[in-house]
């Protein structure tokens, strides 16, 4: 796959698996609803779904050590349909989601045009994309 169809497969999937790493080089994963921003960015917000807390985790590891990898896939039991795309980057949190950013997350998510995420938004800038497909 050329990097154009790895990025049209990222932005069409529903959940992708963000993993970042914590203090001890631990590597943590959750799954996040996230959208791909014009510019190439990629944008996951916290919303208001149900959490133990809202310090997240993944909050902290973005800000102690900013390079995270998100990964999206697609699995069937026709396996000639698998694939996967994973996105290396460096990230940021913003405190509160940019309005372009709550606009491509509404757009792709109808509880997101209902409910916009109010909290934090972790901002990824790509620096490698990777993918496979059978």
């Amino acid at each position: 796959m050329d990097p154009a169809a790895w990025r049209a497969r990222l932005a069409a999937a529903r959940v992708a698996t963000l993993g970042t790493l914590d203090a001890g080089g631990r590597p943590h994963l959750v799954p996040v609803c996230f959208a791909c921003l014009d510019d190439g960015r990629i944008v996951s917000a916290v919303d208001d779904k149900p959490k133990r807390s809202t310090a997240l985790r993944r909050l902290d590891h973005v800000r102690a050590r900013p390079d995270v990898c998100l990964l999206a896939h697609h699995y069937e039991e026709d396996w000639a349909q698998l694939w996967w795309v994973r996105v290396d980057g460096t990230a940021s949190v913003l405190d509160v989601a940019e309005p372009v950013m709550l606009a491509a997350l509404a757009t792709k998510y109808a509880a997101y045009a209902e409910r916009p995420p109010g909290g934090p938004a972790i901002v990824v800038t790509p620096t490698r994309w990777r993918g496979w497909r059978a």
